[in-house]
């Protein structure tokens, strides 16, 4: 099984047990080079609001947007433009990923911004 396989492999869990509560959740994607994060309707269709290393805005406050400095500012973006949607708490969907490195920064700087999850 190739990594990609095994890691879709391990979202479908938690996306189904998010899609049977019936809230909002912040999902995330990793690259080397990126990380991108969006906040999704619980129709599972819409995107509520959005965040990544490649938004004009947020590009020019890091060098490199494959690290934790980044992941934490993408963090607090996206937890401000969720809390300007009208969205209070969502679910952590972490795409399969492991709960470390970018992905954790990510999470406890939306934390800290004020979204509940």
């Amino acid at each position: 099984m190739s990594k990609k396989a095994s890691r879709m492999r391990r979202s479908v869990k938690a996306r189904a047990k998010i899609r049977e509560l019936r809230i909002h959740r912040l999902s995330v994607h990793r690259t080397p080079r990126n990380i991108y994060a969006q906040i999704i309707a619980p129709d599972g269709g819409t995107v509520v609001a959005s965040a990544s290393t490649l938004d004009k805005e947020l590009r020019a406050s890091f060098k490199n947007g494959g690290n934790v400095e980044a992941a934490t500012l993408i963090g607090t973006a996206i937890a401000d433009r969720c809390k300007k949607s009208g969205v209070e708490s969502v679910a952590f969907d972490r795409s399969g990923f492991k709960y470390h490195g970018r992905v954790k920064a990510l999470a406890d700087a939306a934390r800290e911004a004020g979204l509940k999850f």
